[in-house]
């Protein structure tokens, strides 16, 4: 079974993370919510506790198949903070496994210098920061081992898109239409 990891800082965004670890389950996926803090409970950006399945020390990352970056403005932040998960972040884009991330998150990949040359997309005020990439505004962009995706109305398209990286397009559209999403890409 495919295992992503889906990181959760203090400030993130509640949609964009949950999302991703609802439809990500819902099509039989091993999601593991991690926290970059010594302790499983986060804060998020609309001040909703939540507990994470595990803190970063305690996990062994090698055996994973994608790694997940929800955005909010101090969530991001929090997350580029954080250097074990930024060398993760590079080990991963190194091997060639996929790297997701939606709203300001796509920024730390820019920052890592991993999006230079590839088409990406984020949150509107943080387009800029995407300096080297081939920047786009569809909701969401696959290049590559990145997928990058804009913001929190765009996190069920982020998420059936991660679904239909890992278990193929048909997968993606089954669990659209069971969460009855009307988007035009999984009808």
């Amino acid at each position: 079974m495919k295992k992503i990891y889906v990181f959760l800082a203090d400030g993130f965004e509640e949609i964009e993370g949950l999302t991703v670890v609802d439809l990500l389950r819902r099509a039989g996926l091993d999601v593991v919510t991690v926290s970059i803090k010594e302790e499983k409970r986060i804060m998020g950006g609309q001040q909703i506790p939540v507990e994470a399945d595990t803190v970063f020390s305690q996990e062994d990352f090698s055996q994973g198949d994608m790694l997940v970056l929800p955005g909010g403005g101090v969530g991001t932040d929090n997350l580029e903070a954080f250097q074990p998960l930024m060398d993760l972040v590079k080990v991963y884009a190194a091997q060639e496994k996929k790297v997701a991330a939606i709203c300001a998150a796509p920024r730390i990949l820019a920052g890592l210098g991993l999006l230079d040359g590839r088409k990406a997309t984020c949150y509107p005020s943080v387009m800029g920061e995407l300096a080297q990439a081939d920047k786009t505004e569809e909701s969401v962009a696959v290049d590559g081992c990145f997928i990058t995706s804009r913001g929190l109305g765009t996190a069920i398209d982020f998420s059936l898109e991660l679904i239909a990286q890992l278990l193929g397009k048909e997968k993606a559209k089954e669990i659209a239409a069971s969460v009855v999403c009307t988007s035009a890409a999984w009808a």
